[in-house]
């Protein structure tokens, strides 16, 4: 369930900024960097979107693989991955060759975000959209203290480092730090959501409730309301090349 309400609240902001930003029915040049399983870089190729895949896990670059393949023909011609990493799109890609740049649950496993950031903006087209998907580290505490873990809630008011659900030692951002950086890097921050207010401490097999429509519109107004979205597990910020 916690997976299935990130996609579909960044799905849903996403396609908002999308509208508000770019003319109805143009075809965008969008690069998906650590796109993982594929849900948004599919889902915008199926909108009619040239989407550029950029990975860095071969195991996880199968995965899209085998999934593109069930695709049919236009949406795979209108699709391409590459393995490597965000920090290395000069590598890959001409500056400004994409009207969108997606990094979603990328950063945190960045020790240091900057470098990536700058790489990501340089290959935004002017007036590009940037949208990044980090970990909230002004409620790092509100997992474990909610569960009972009175020592991890306290280590997390003082270091944004911390264990995710599968293990990995993984860092948290804070809207205020990357905030400063967007507007530093040329594409300062337009729009920023929050992910999931209510649902983050679930279980990690919850399935979908039955009352899912109602949970999805309490998540979305929340990740829009202050002070709630401030206290969201996930923050989406949307900056804009100047």
């Amino acid at each position: 369930m916690r997976n299935t309400v990130r996609q579909a609240l960044v799905a849903r902001q996403l396609d908002e900024r999308i509208a508000a930003h770019f003319p109805v029915g143009r075809r965008l040049h969008v690069l998906d960097v650590g796109l993982g399983q594929g849900t948004q870089a599919l889902r915008l190729a199926r909108a009619g979107h040239e989407v550029t895949g950029l990975e860095s896990d071969p195991a996880m670059l199968d995965a899209v693989r085998a999934a593109l393949s069930r695709e049919p023909e236009g949406i795979r011609e209108r699709m391409r991955l590459i393995e490597g990493d965000g920090r290395d799109t000069g590598a890959h890609f001409l500056p400004g060759a994409f009207d969108v740049v997606l990094c979603h649950g990328v950063l945190m496993y960045v020790p240091e975000p900057d470098p990536m950031l700058a790489a990501l903006a340089r290959v935004l087209a002017p007036g590009g959209l940037l949208s990044l998907l980090v970990r909230n580290a002004d409620a790092l505490a509100l997992r474990p203290g909610l569960s009972g873990d009175w020592d991890t809630a306290l280590a997390a008011f003082d270091s944004p480092a911390y264990t995710n659900r599968i293990g990995l030692t993984a860092r948290a951002d804070r809207r205020e730090t990357l905030t400063t950086t967007l507007t530093a890097i040329g594409a300062p921050l337009h729009t920023w959501y929050g992910v999931r207010v209510f649902t983050d401490p679930a279980p990690d097999d919850a399935p979908v409730p039955d009352d899912w429509d109602r949970l999805l519109a309490a998540e979305d107004r929340a990740g829009r309301t202050d002070p709630y979205r401030a206290v969201a597990a996930l923050l989406h910020l949307c900056g804009v090349r100047g």
